[in-house]
């Protein structure tokens, strides 16, 4: 099923002789994949297609253009820039390349859930399953939307365009290029189609926060109280997995905006990690991987069309993106009243955080614009112990903007809307990685569930001596030991030695945001013994 657009793209000044092929629904994309060679069918019918080399975001390849629109808005130390004339270059090159497509994949969507705070987004691709992709991971307009749609940025998405480093500034054939002052985003070069959903994460990090929106780069759902939480973390330490509760309706598990009247997934869909996803703990994206409509990404796949989830062969970071009208207990209307209560999830490897502590606004502004978690020894070469990551707001790779105008931005959002925040450790205890063990999952969820419904307030709680947050002293159904990480080491002495290291890691970290912020967050800081 198609639909004309509502502007051409000679509107755009976009001339080619392809056969465009607006807005399909995703039946006859992935029909047109299939019949391009862009992927097989797997058993259930989801289309599962290979990303070629690139099998994860190309991080260093990514410019914004710099110029008057973003000389004094956009992080420069986060960033890398594009001259305009490189990108002018650039832009002539894919207009070109356009012109001899034999087929064009047109999707007009939206990037937001609330109408006054959503952009408008029209993304061409050449292959059909990356329109596909797209179209399942943005939120689709309704037909009466569609027919008054008018495009504000625009993506093109080429994997067959090489760029040239001489001519366009690059570092080598692969290219994602924002221009911020011509709402056009180009991406060459690469297959990866998650590069496509982070452009538009990307955007609207950039313009929500002068509409006083929080972007965010986190989960969130709603309780049966109807009050709403959200999940800060970095990958692996719990975010889709917490937030995925039975018990809770999901609205959903990645990028969220908080604005005055609501939390609103910035998505329609759910691009989920698949590589050995067990069916017994998360059913629910499992059941997605046998649904049509649902496109499997660098899974392999034998001739009988059955998947093989624990083969990482193709890709350690295997994924699936699926609408979220695929997983039970969703949202309808993707959002969500404002939070009630704020998760900032690490996974500390060092085994010195408490399982859950409480924050204040300050303490949270700090720990945002921290992001902590660490790494395990063994996950890369020559690391031989656990090392502490810092990505600022959780997100540092798609924040335009300096951190501290989400950090105030976050604080000012708890602060107005009462939100209380907690940070959990699902990291380690008993010793750091290696020596101690894994926070029991059982633990972590008994304390969430105690902070989700406030009762963990309740609690009687004492001072970390090293980070000043409250800690609960005994929670029901917890065992009272694990709430204080110095005494499930065998070594007490061992212990300080390692909290004074992590307190020392994240002091030298927030350095450089610290004339960024007012007094309350800056004493917020751990202290050095």
């Amino acid at each position: 099923m198609t639909d004309p657009l509502s502007h051409s793209l000679a509107d755009q000044g976009i001339a080619t002789d392809a056969t465009i092929h607006a807005n399909l629904d995703s039946d006859a994309l992935t029909e047109a994949a299939l019949a391009n060679g862009e992927g097989k069918l797997a058993k259930g019918g989801p289309l599962v297609v290979e990303t070629g080399k690139h099998t994860g975001r190309s991080a260093k390849d990514k410019f914004i253009v710099r110029d008057g629109e973003t000389e004094d808005s956009v992080w420069w130390d986060n960033n890398a820039s594009m001259s305009p004339a490189h990108f002018a270059a650039l832009k002539d090159d894919f207009l070109a390349a356009l012109k001899d497509k034999g087929s064009l994949y047109v999707a007009d969507l939206f990037g937001g859930s609330q109408p006054e705070h959503r952009v408008n987004v029209r993304v061409i691709n050449e292959l059909a399953w990356h329109n596909q992709f797209i179209r399942t991971m943005l939120v689709r307009p309704t037909k009466d939307e569609l027919r008054g749609f008018t495009p504000e940025y625009t993506i093109i998405d080429l994997p067959s365009f090489k760029a040239d480093p001489e001519r366009h500034g690059t570092r080598g054939e692969t290219v994602i290029a924002v221009n911020l002052s011509e709402k056009l985003i180009l991406i060459g070069g690469t297959q990866y189609a998650g590069e496509m959903k982070k452009s538009v994460f990307g955007i609207l990090n950039y313009l929500l926060p002068q509409q006083g929106v929080m972007p965010m780069h986190c989960s969130a759902n709603i309780g049966p109280d109807g009050k709403s939480a959200v999940f800060f973390g970095l990958s692996g330490t719990g975010k889709t997995t917490l937030s995925a509760d039975a018990s809770r309706t999901l609205i959903g598990d990645d990028e969220h905006g908080w604005s005055d009247t609501a939390v609103f997934n910035f998505e329609g869909g759910c691009y989920a990690k698949m590589i050995r996803l067990d069916p017994e703990a998360e059913p629910e994206i499992y059941a997605t991987t046998q649904m049509k409509g649902t496109v499997l990404e660098n899974v392999v796949m034998n001739d009988a069309g059955e998947i093989d989830l624990d083969d990482n062969s193709l890709a350690e970071n295997t994924r699936g993106a699926y609408p979220l009208s695929s997983i039970p207990n969703t949202s309808e209307e993707n959002m969500g009243p404002p939070p009630s209560t704020v998760i900032m999830l690490t996974a500390d490897a060092f085994g010195v955080l408490p399982p859950i502590a409480r924050l204040t606004p300050d303490q949270a502004m700090y720990h945002f614009l921290s992001g902590y978690t660490a790494k395990v020894a063994g996950t890369e070469i020559g690391v031989t112990e656990p090392q502490a990551t810092f990505s600022t707001c959780f997100g540092a790779p798609f924040m335009p903007r300096h951190p501290s105008v989400y950090g105030n931005l976050l604080k000012k959002r708890i602060a107005e809307g009462g939100a209380q925040c907690w940070l959990v450790n699902t990291g380690w205890t008993g010793g750091k990685y290696g020596v101690g063990h894994r926070m029991p999952i059982k633990a972590t969820r008994a304390l969430l569930n105690a902070a989700l419904d406030s009762s963990l307030n309740d609690a009687e709680f004492r001072k970390d001596p090293h980070f000043g947050f409250d800690v609960p002293v005994a929670v029901p159904g917890v065992d009272s030991g694990i709430l204080d990480p110095r005494s499930t080491w065998a070594d007490g002495e061992e212990y300080d030695a390692t909290a004074r290291k992590l307190v020392q890691l994240f002091i030298d970290n927030f350095e450089p945001f610290a004339p960024h912020v007012d007094e309350g967050v800056r004493q917020a800081a751990p202290e050095a013994a």
